[in-house]
């Protein structure tokens, strides 16, 4: 029986996922939109719905999903009132209403199975796990000293070069740490540098755990690109679309980092650099005590952040009025779905 579990592309910004979500959008079953960006949003919202076994709060949802405060929704070319009505007429779940809004846009593709990407939701795979008990999560991975020198060359960043560091600490520990216990496929890592050089063999291996066959149409990426996310042709931090894919951008960091910027990421990001076979550079500064003090309080704010965040969201559960994963697919509506999920 084919697959239609939900798919998650995650990773630290400026990993590679808008190239990998192309990709995927080029199989002849699977549609990835633009980032949507309202998924994270209405769950924490979703108290203000109530209890969505009454039809009016469904009705609620769906107009807050489909309406314009939510923007995103219209990129995705879909027709409110459509999607309006398949929420009402579906099962009172917060999950299932979402899903309902993604497996709308695959079918405007004539495709079958639906996933979505945004590279911050490995800070919440505990909230799609709980959305989507079946889903399957992929984590694009790139080496920490291209991906900050990315980063930081980004006008909507604005945070900083240690904010980028330990961006890239976090992803990697969280993505780790929440899904050490989670069933056998469910999480899957991917190298960028991989995807980029050997591309066919990287997405072979991804297929395999999907559980789909490879096509070629996923190495089309400039022709995906300008059918069905033509509004990345305007960006320009998203204009290596516009180009065969290739390993050009896997070294640069050599040339835009400092020699004290490529000390700083070694010394903190040396020993998952190493699992994930990434080498020293042999040429860098090490960071003198200032400047590990700097990062360690960046790196202590932001893990504490993500930890108030994960509280709070325990206290919130309490009030729920009854659960919220989508019972959509085979696997939501297996009753041992609700043990596959998030434990932590």
């Amino acid at each position: 029986m084919a697959s239609d579990r939900p798919i998650f592309v995650v990773g630290c910004p400026r990993s590679g996922t808008t190239l990998l979500q192309v990709m995927l959008h080029g199989h002849p079953r699977i549609a990835i939109p633009l980032e949507t960006r309202f998924l994270v949003r209405t769950y924490r919202d979703r108290r203000r719905f109530g209890d969505l076994r009454d039809v009016q709060n469904r009705r609620a949802l769906a107009r807050w999903v489909t309406g314009s405060t939510q923007g995103r929704f219209r990129r995705l070319g879909l027709d409110a009132d459509t999607v309006t009505g398949k929420i009402v007429d579906g099962p009172p779940t917060l999950g299932s209403a979402l899903g309902i809004v993604f497996a709308a846009y695959a079918e405007r593709f004539g495709k079958s199975r639906w996933g979505d990407k945004r590279p911050g939701y490995w800070q919440d795979l505990d909230v799609l796990l709980r959305l989507f008990p079946d889903a399957q999560i992929v984590h694009l991975v790139r080496d920490p000293r291209a991906c900050v020198a990315s980063l930081t060359r980004m006008p909507w960043w604005r945070e900083g070069f240690d904010a980028a560091v330990a961006t890239w600490l976090l992803a990697q520990q969280r993505c780790r740490r929440d899904m050490r216990h989670a069933p056998a496929g469910t999480y899957h890592e991917m190298s960028y540098e991989r995807l980029v050089t050997r591309p066919e063999g990287e997405l072979r291996r991804l297929c395999m755990f999907l559980g789909e066959d490879f096509d070629t149409g996923m190495l089309e990426t400039r022709q995906v690109a300008r059918d069905a996310v033509s509004s990345y042709q305007r960006r320009r931090h998203h204009s290596g679309l516009r180009r065969a894919v290739g390993s050009a951008a896997v070294d640069t960091w050599r040339t835009e980092l400092s020699p004290r910027e490529v000390g700083l990421v070694e010394r903190v990001a040396g020993s998952r650099m190493a699992r994930l076979g990434y080498t020293p550079s042999g040429e860098c500064t090490p960071p003198g005590a200032p400047a590990m003090l700097a990062f360690l309080e960046e790196y202590g704010r932001r893990r504490a952040s993500l930890r108030k965040r994960r509280v709070l969201d325990a206290l919130e559960r309490r009030h729920d009025t009854g659960p919220v994963g989508a019972l959509l697919t085979s696997g939501q509506r297996d009753p041992a779905a609700s043990t596959r999920g998030f434990h932590r």
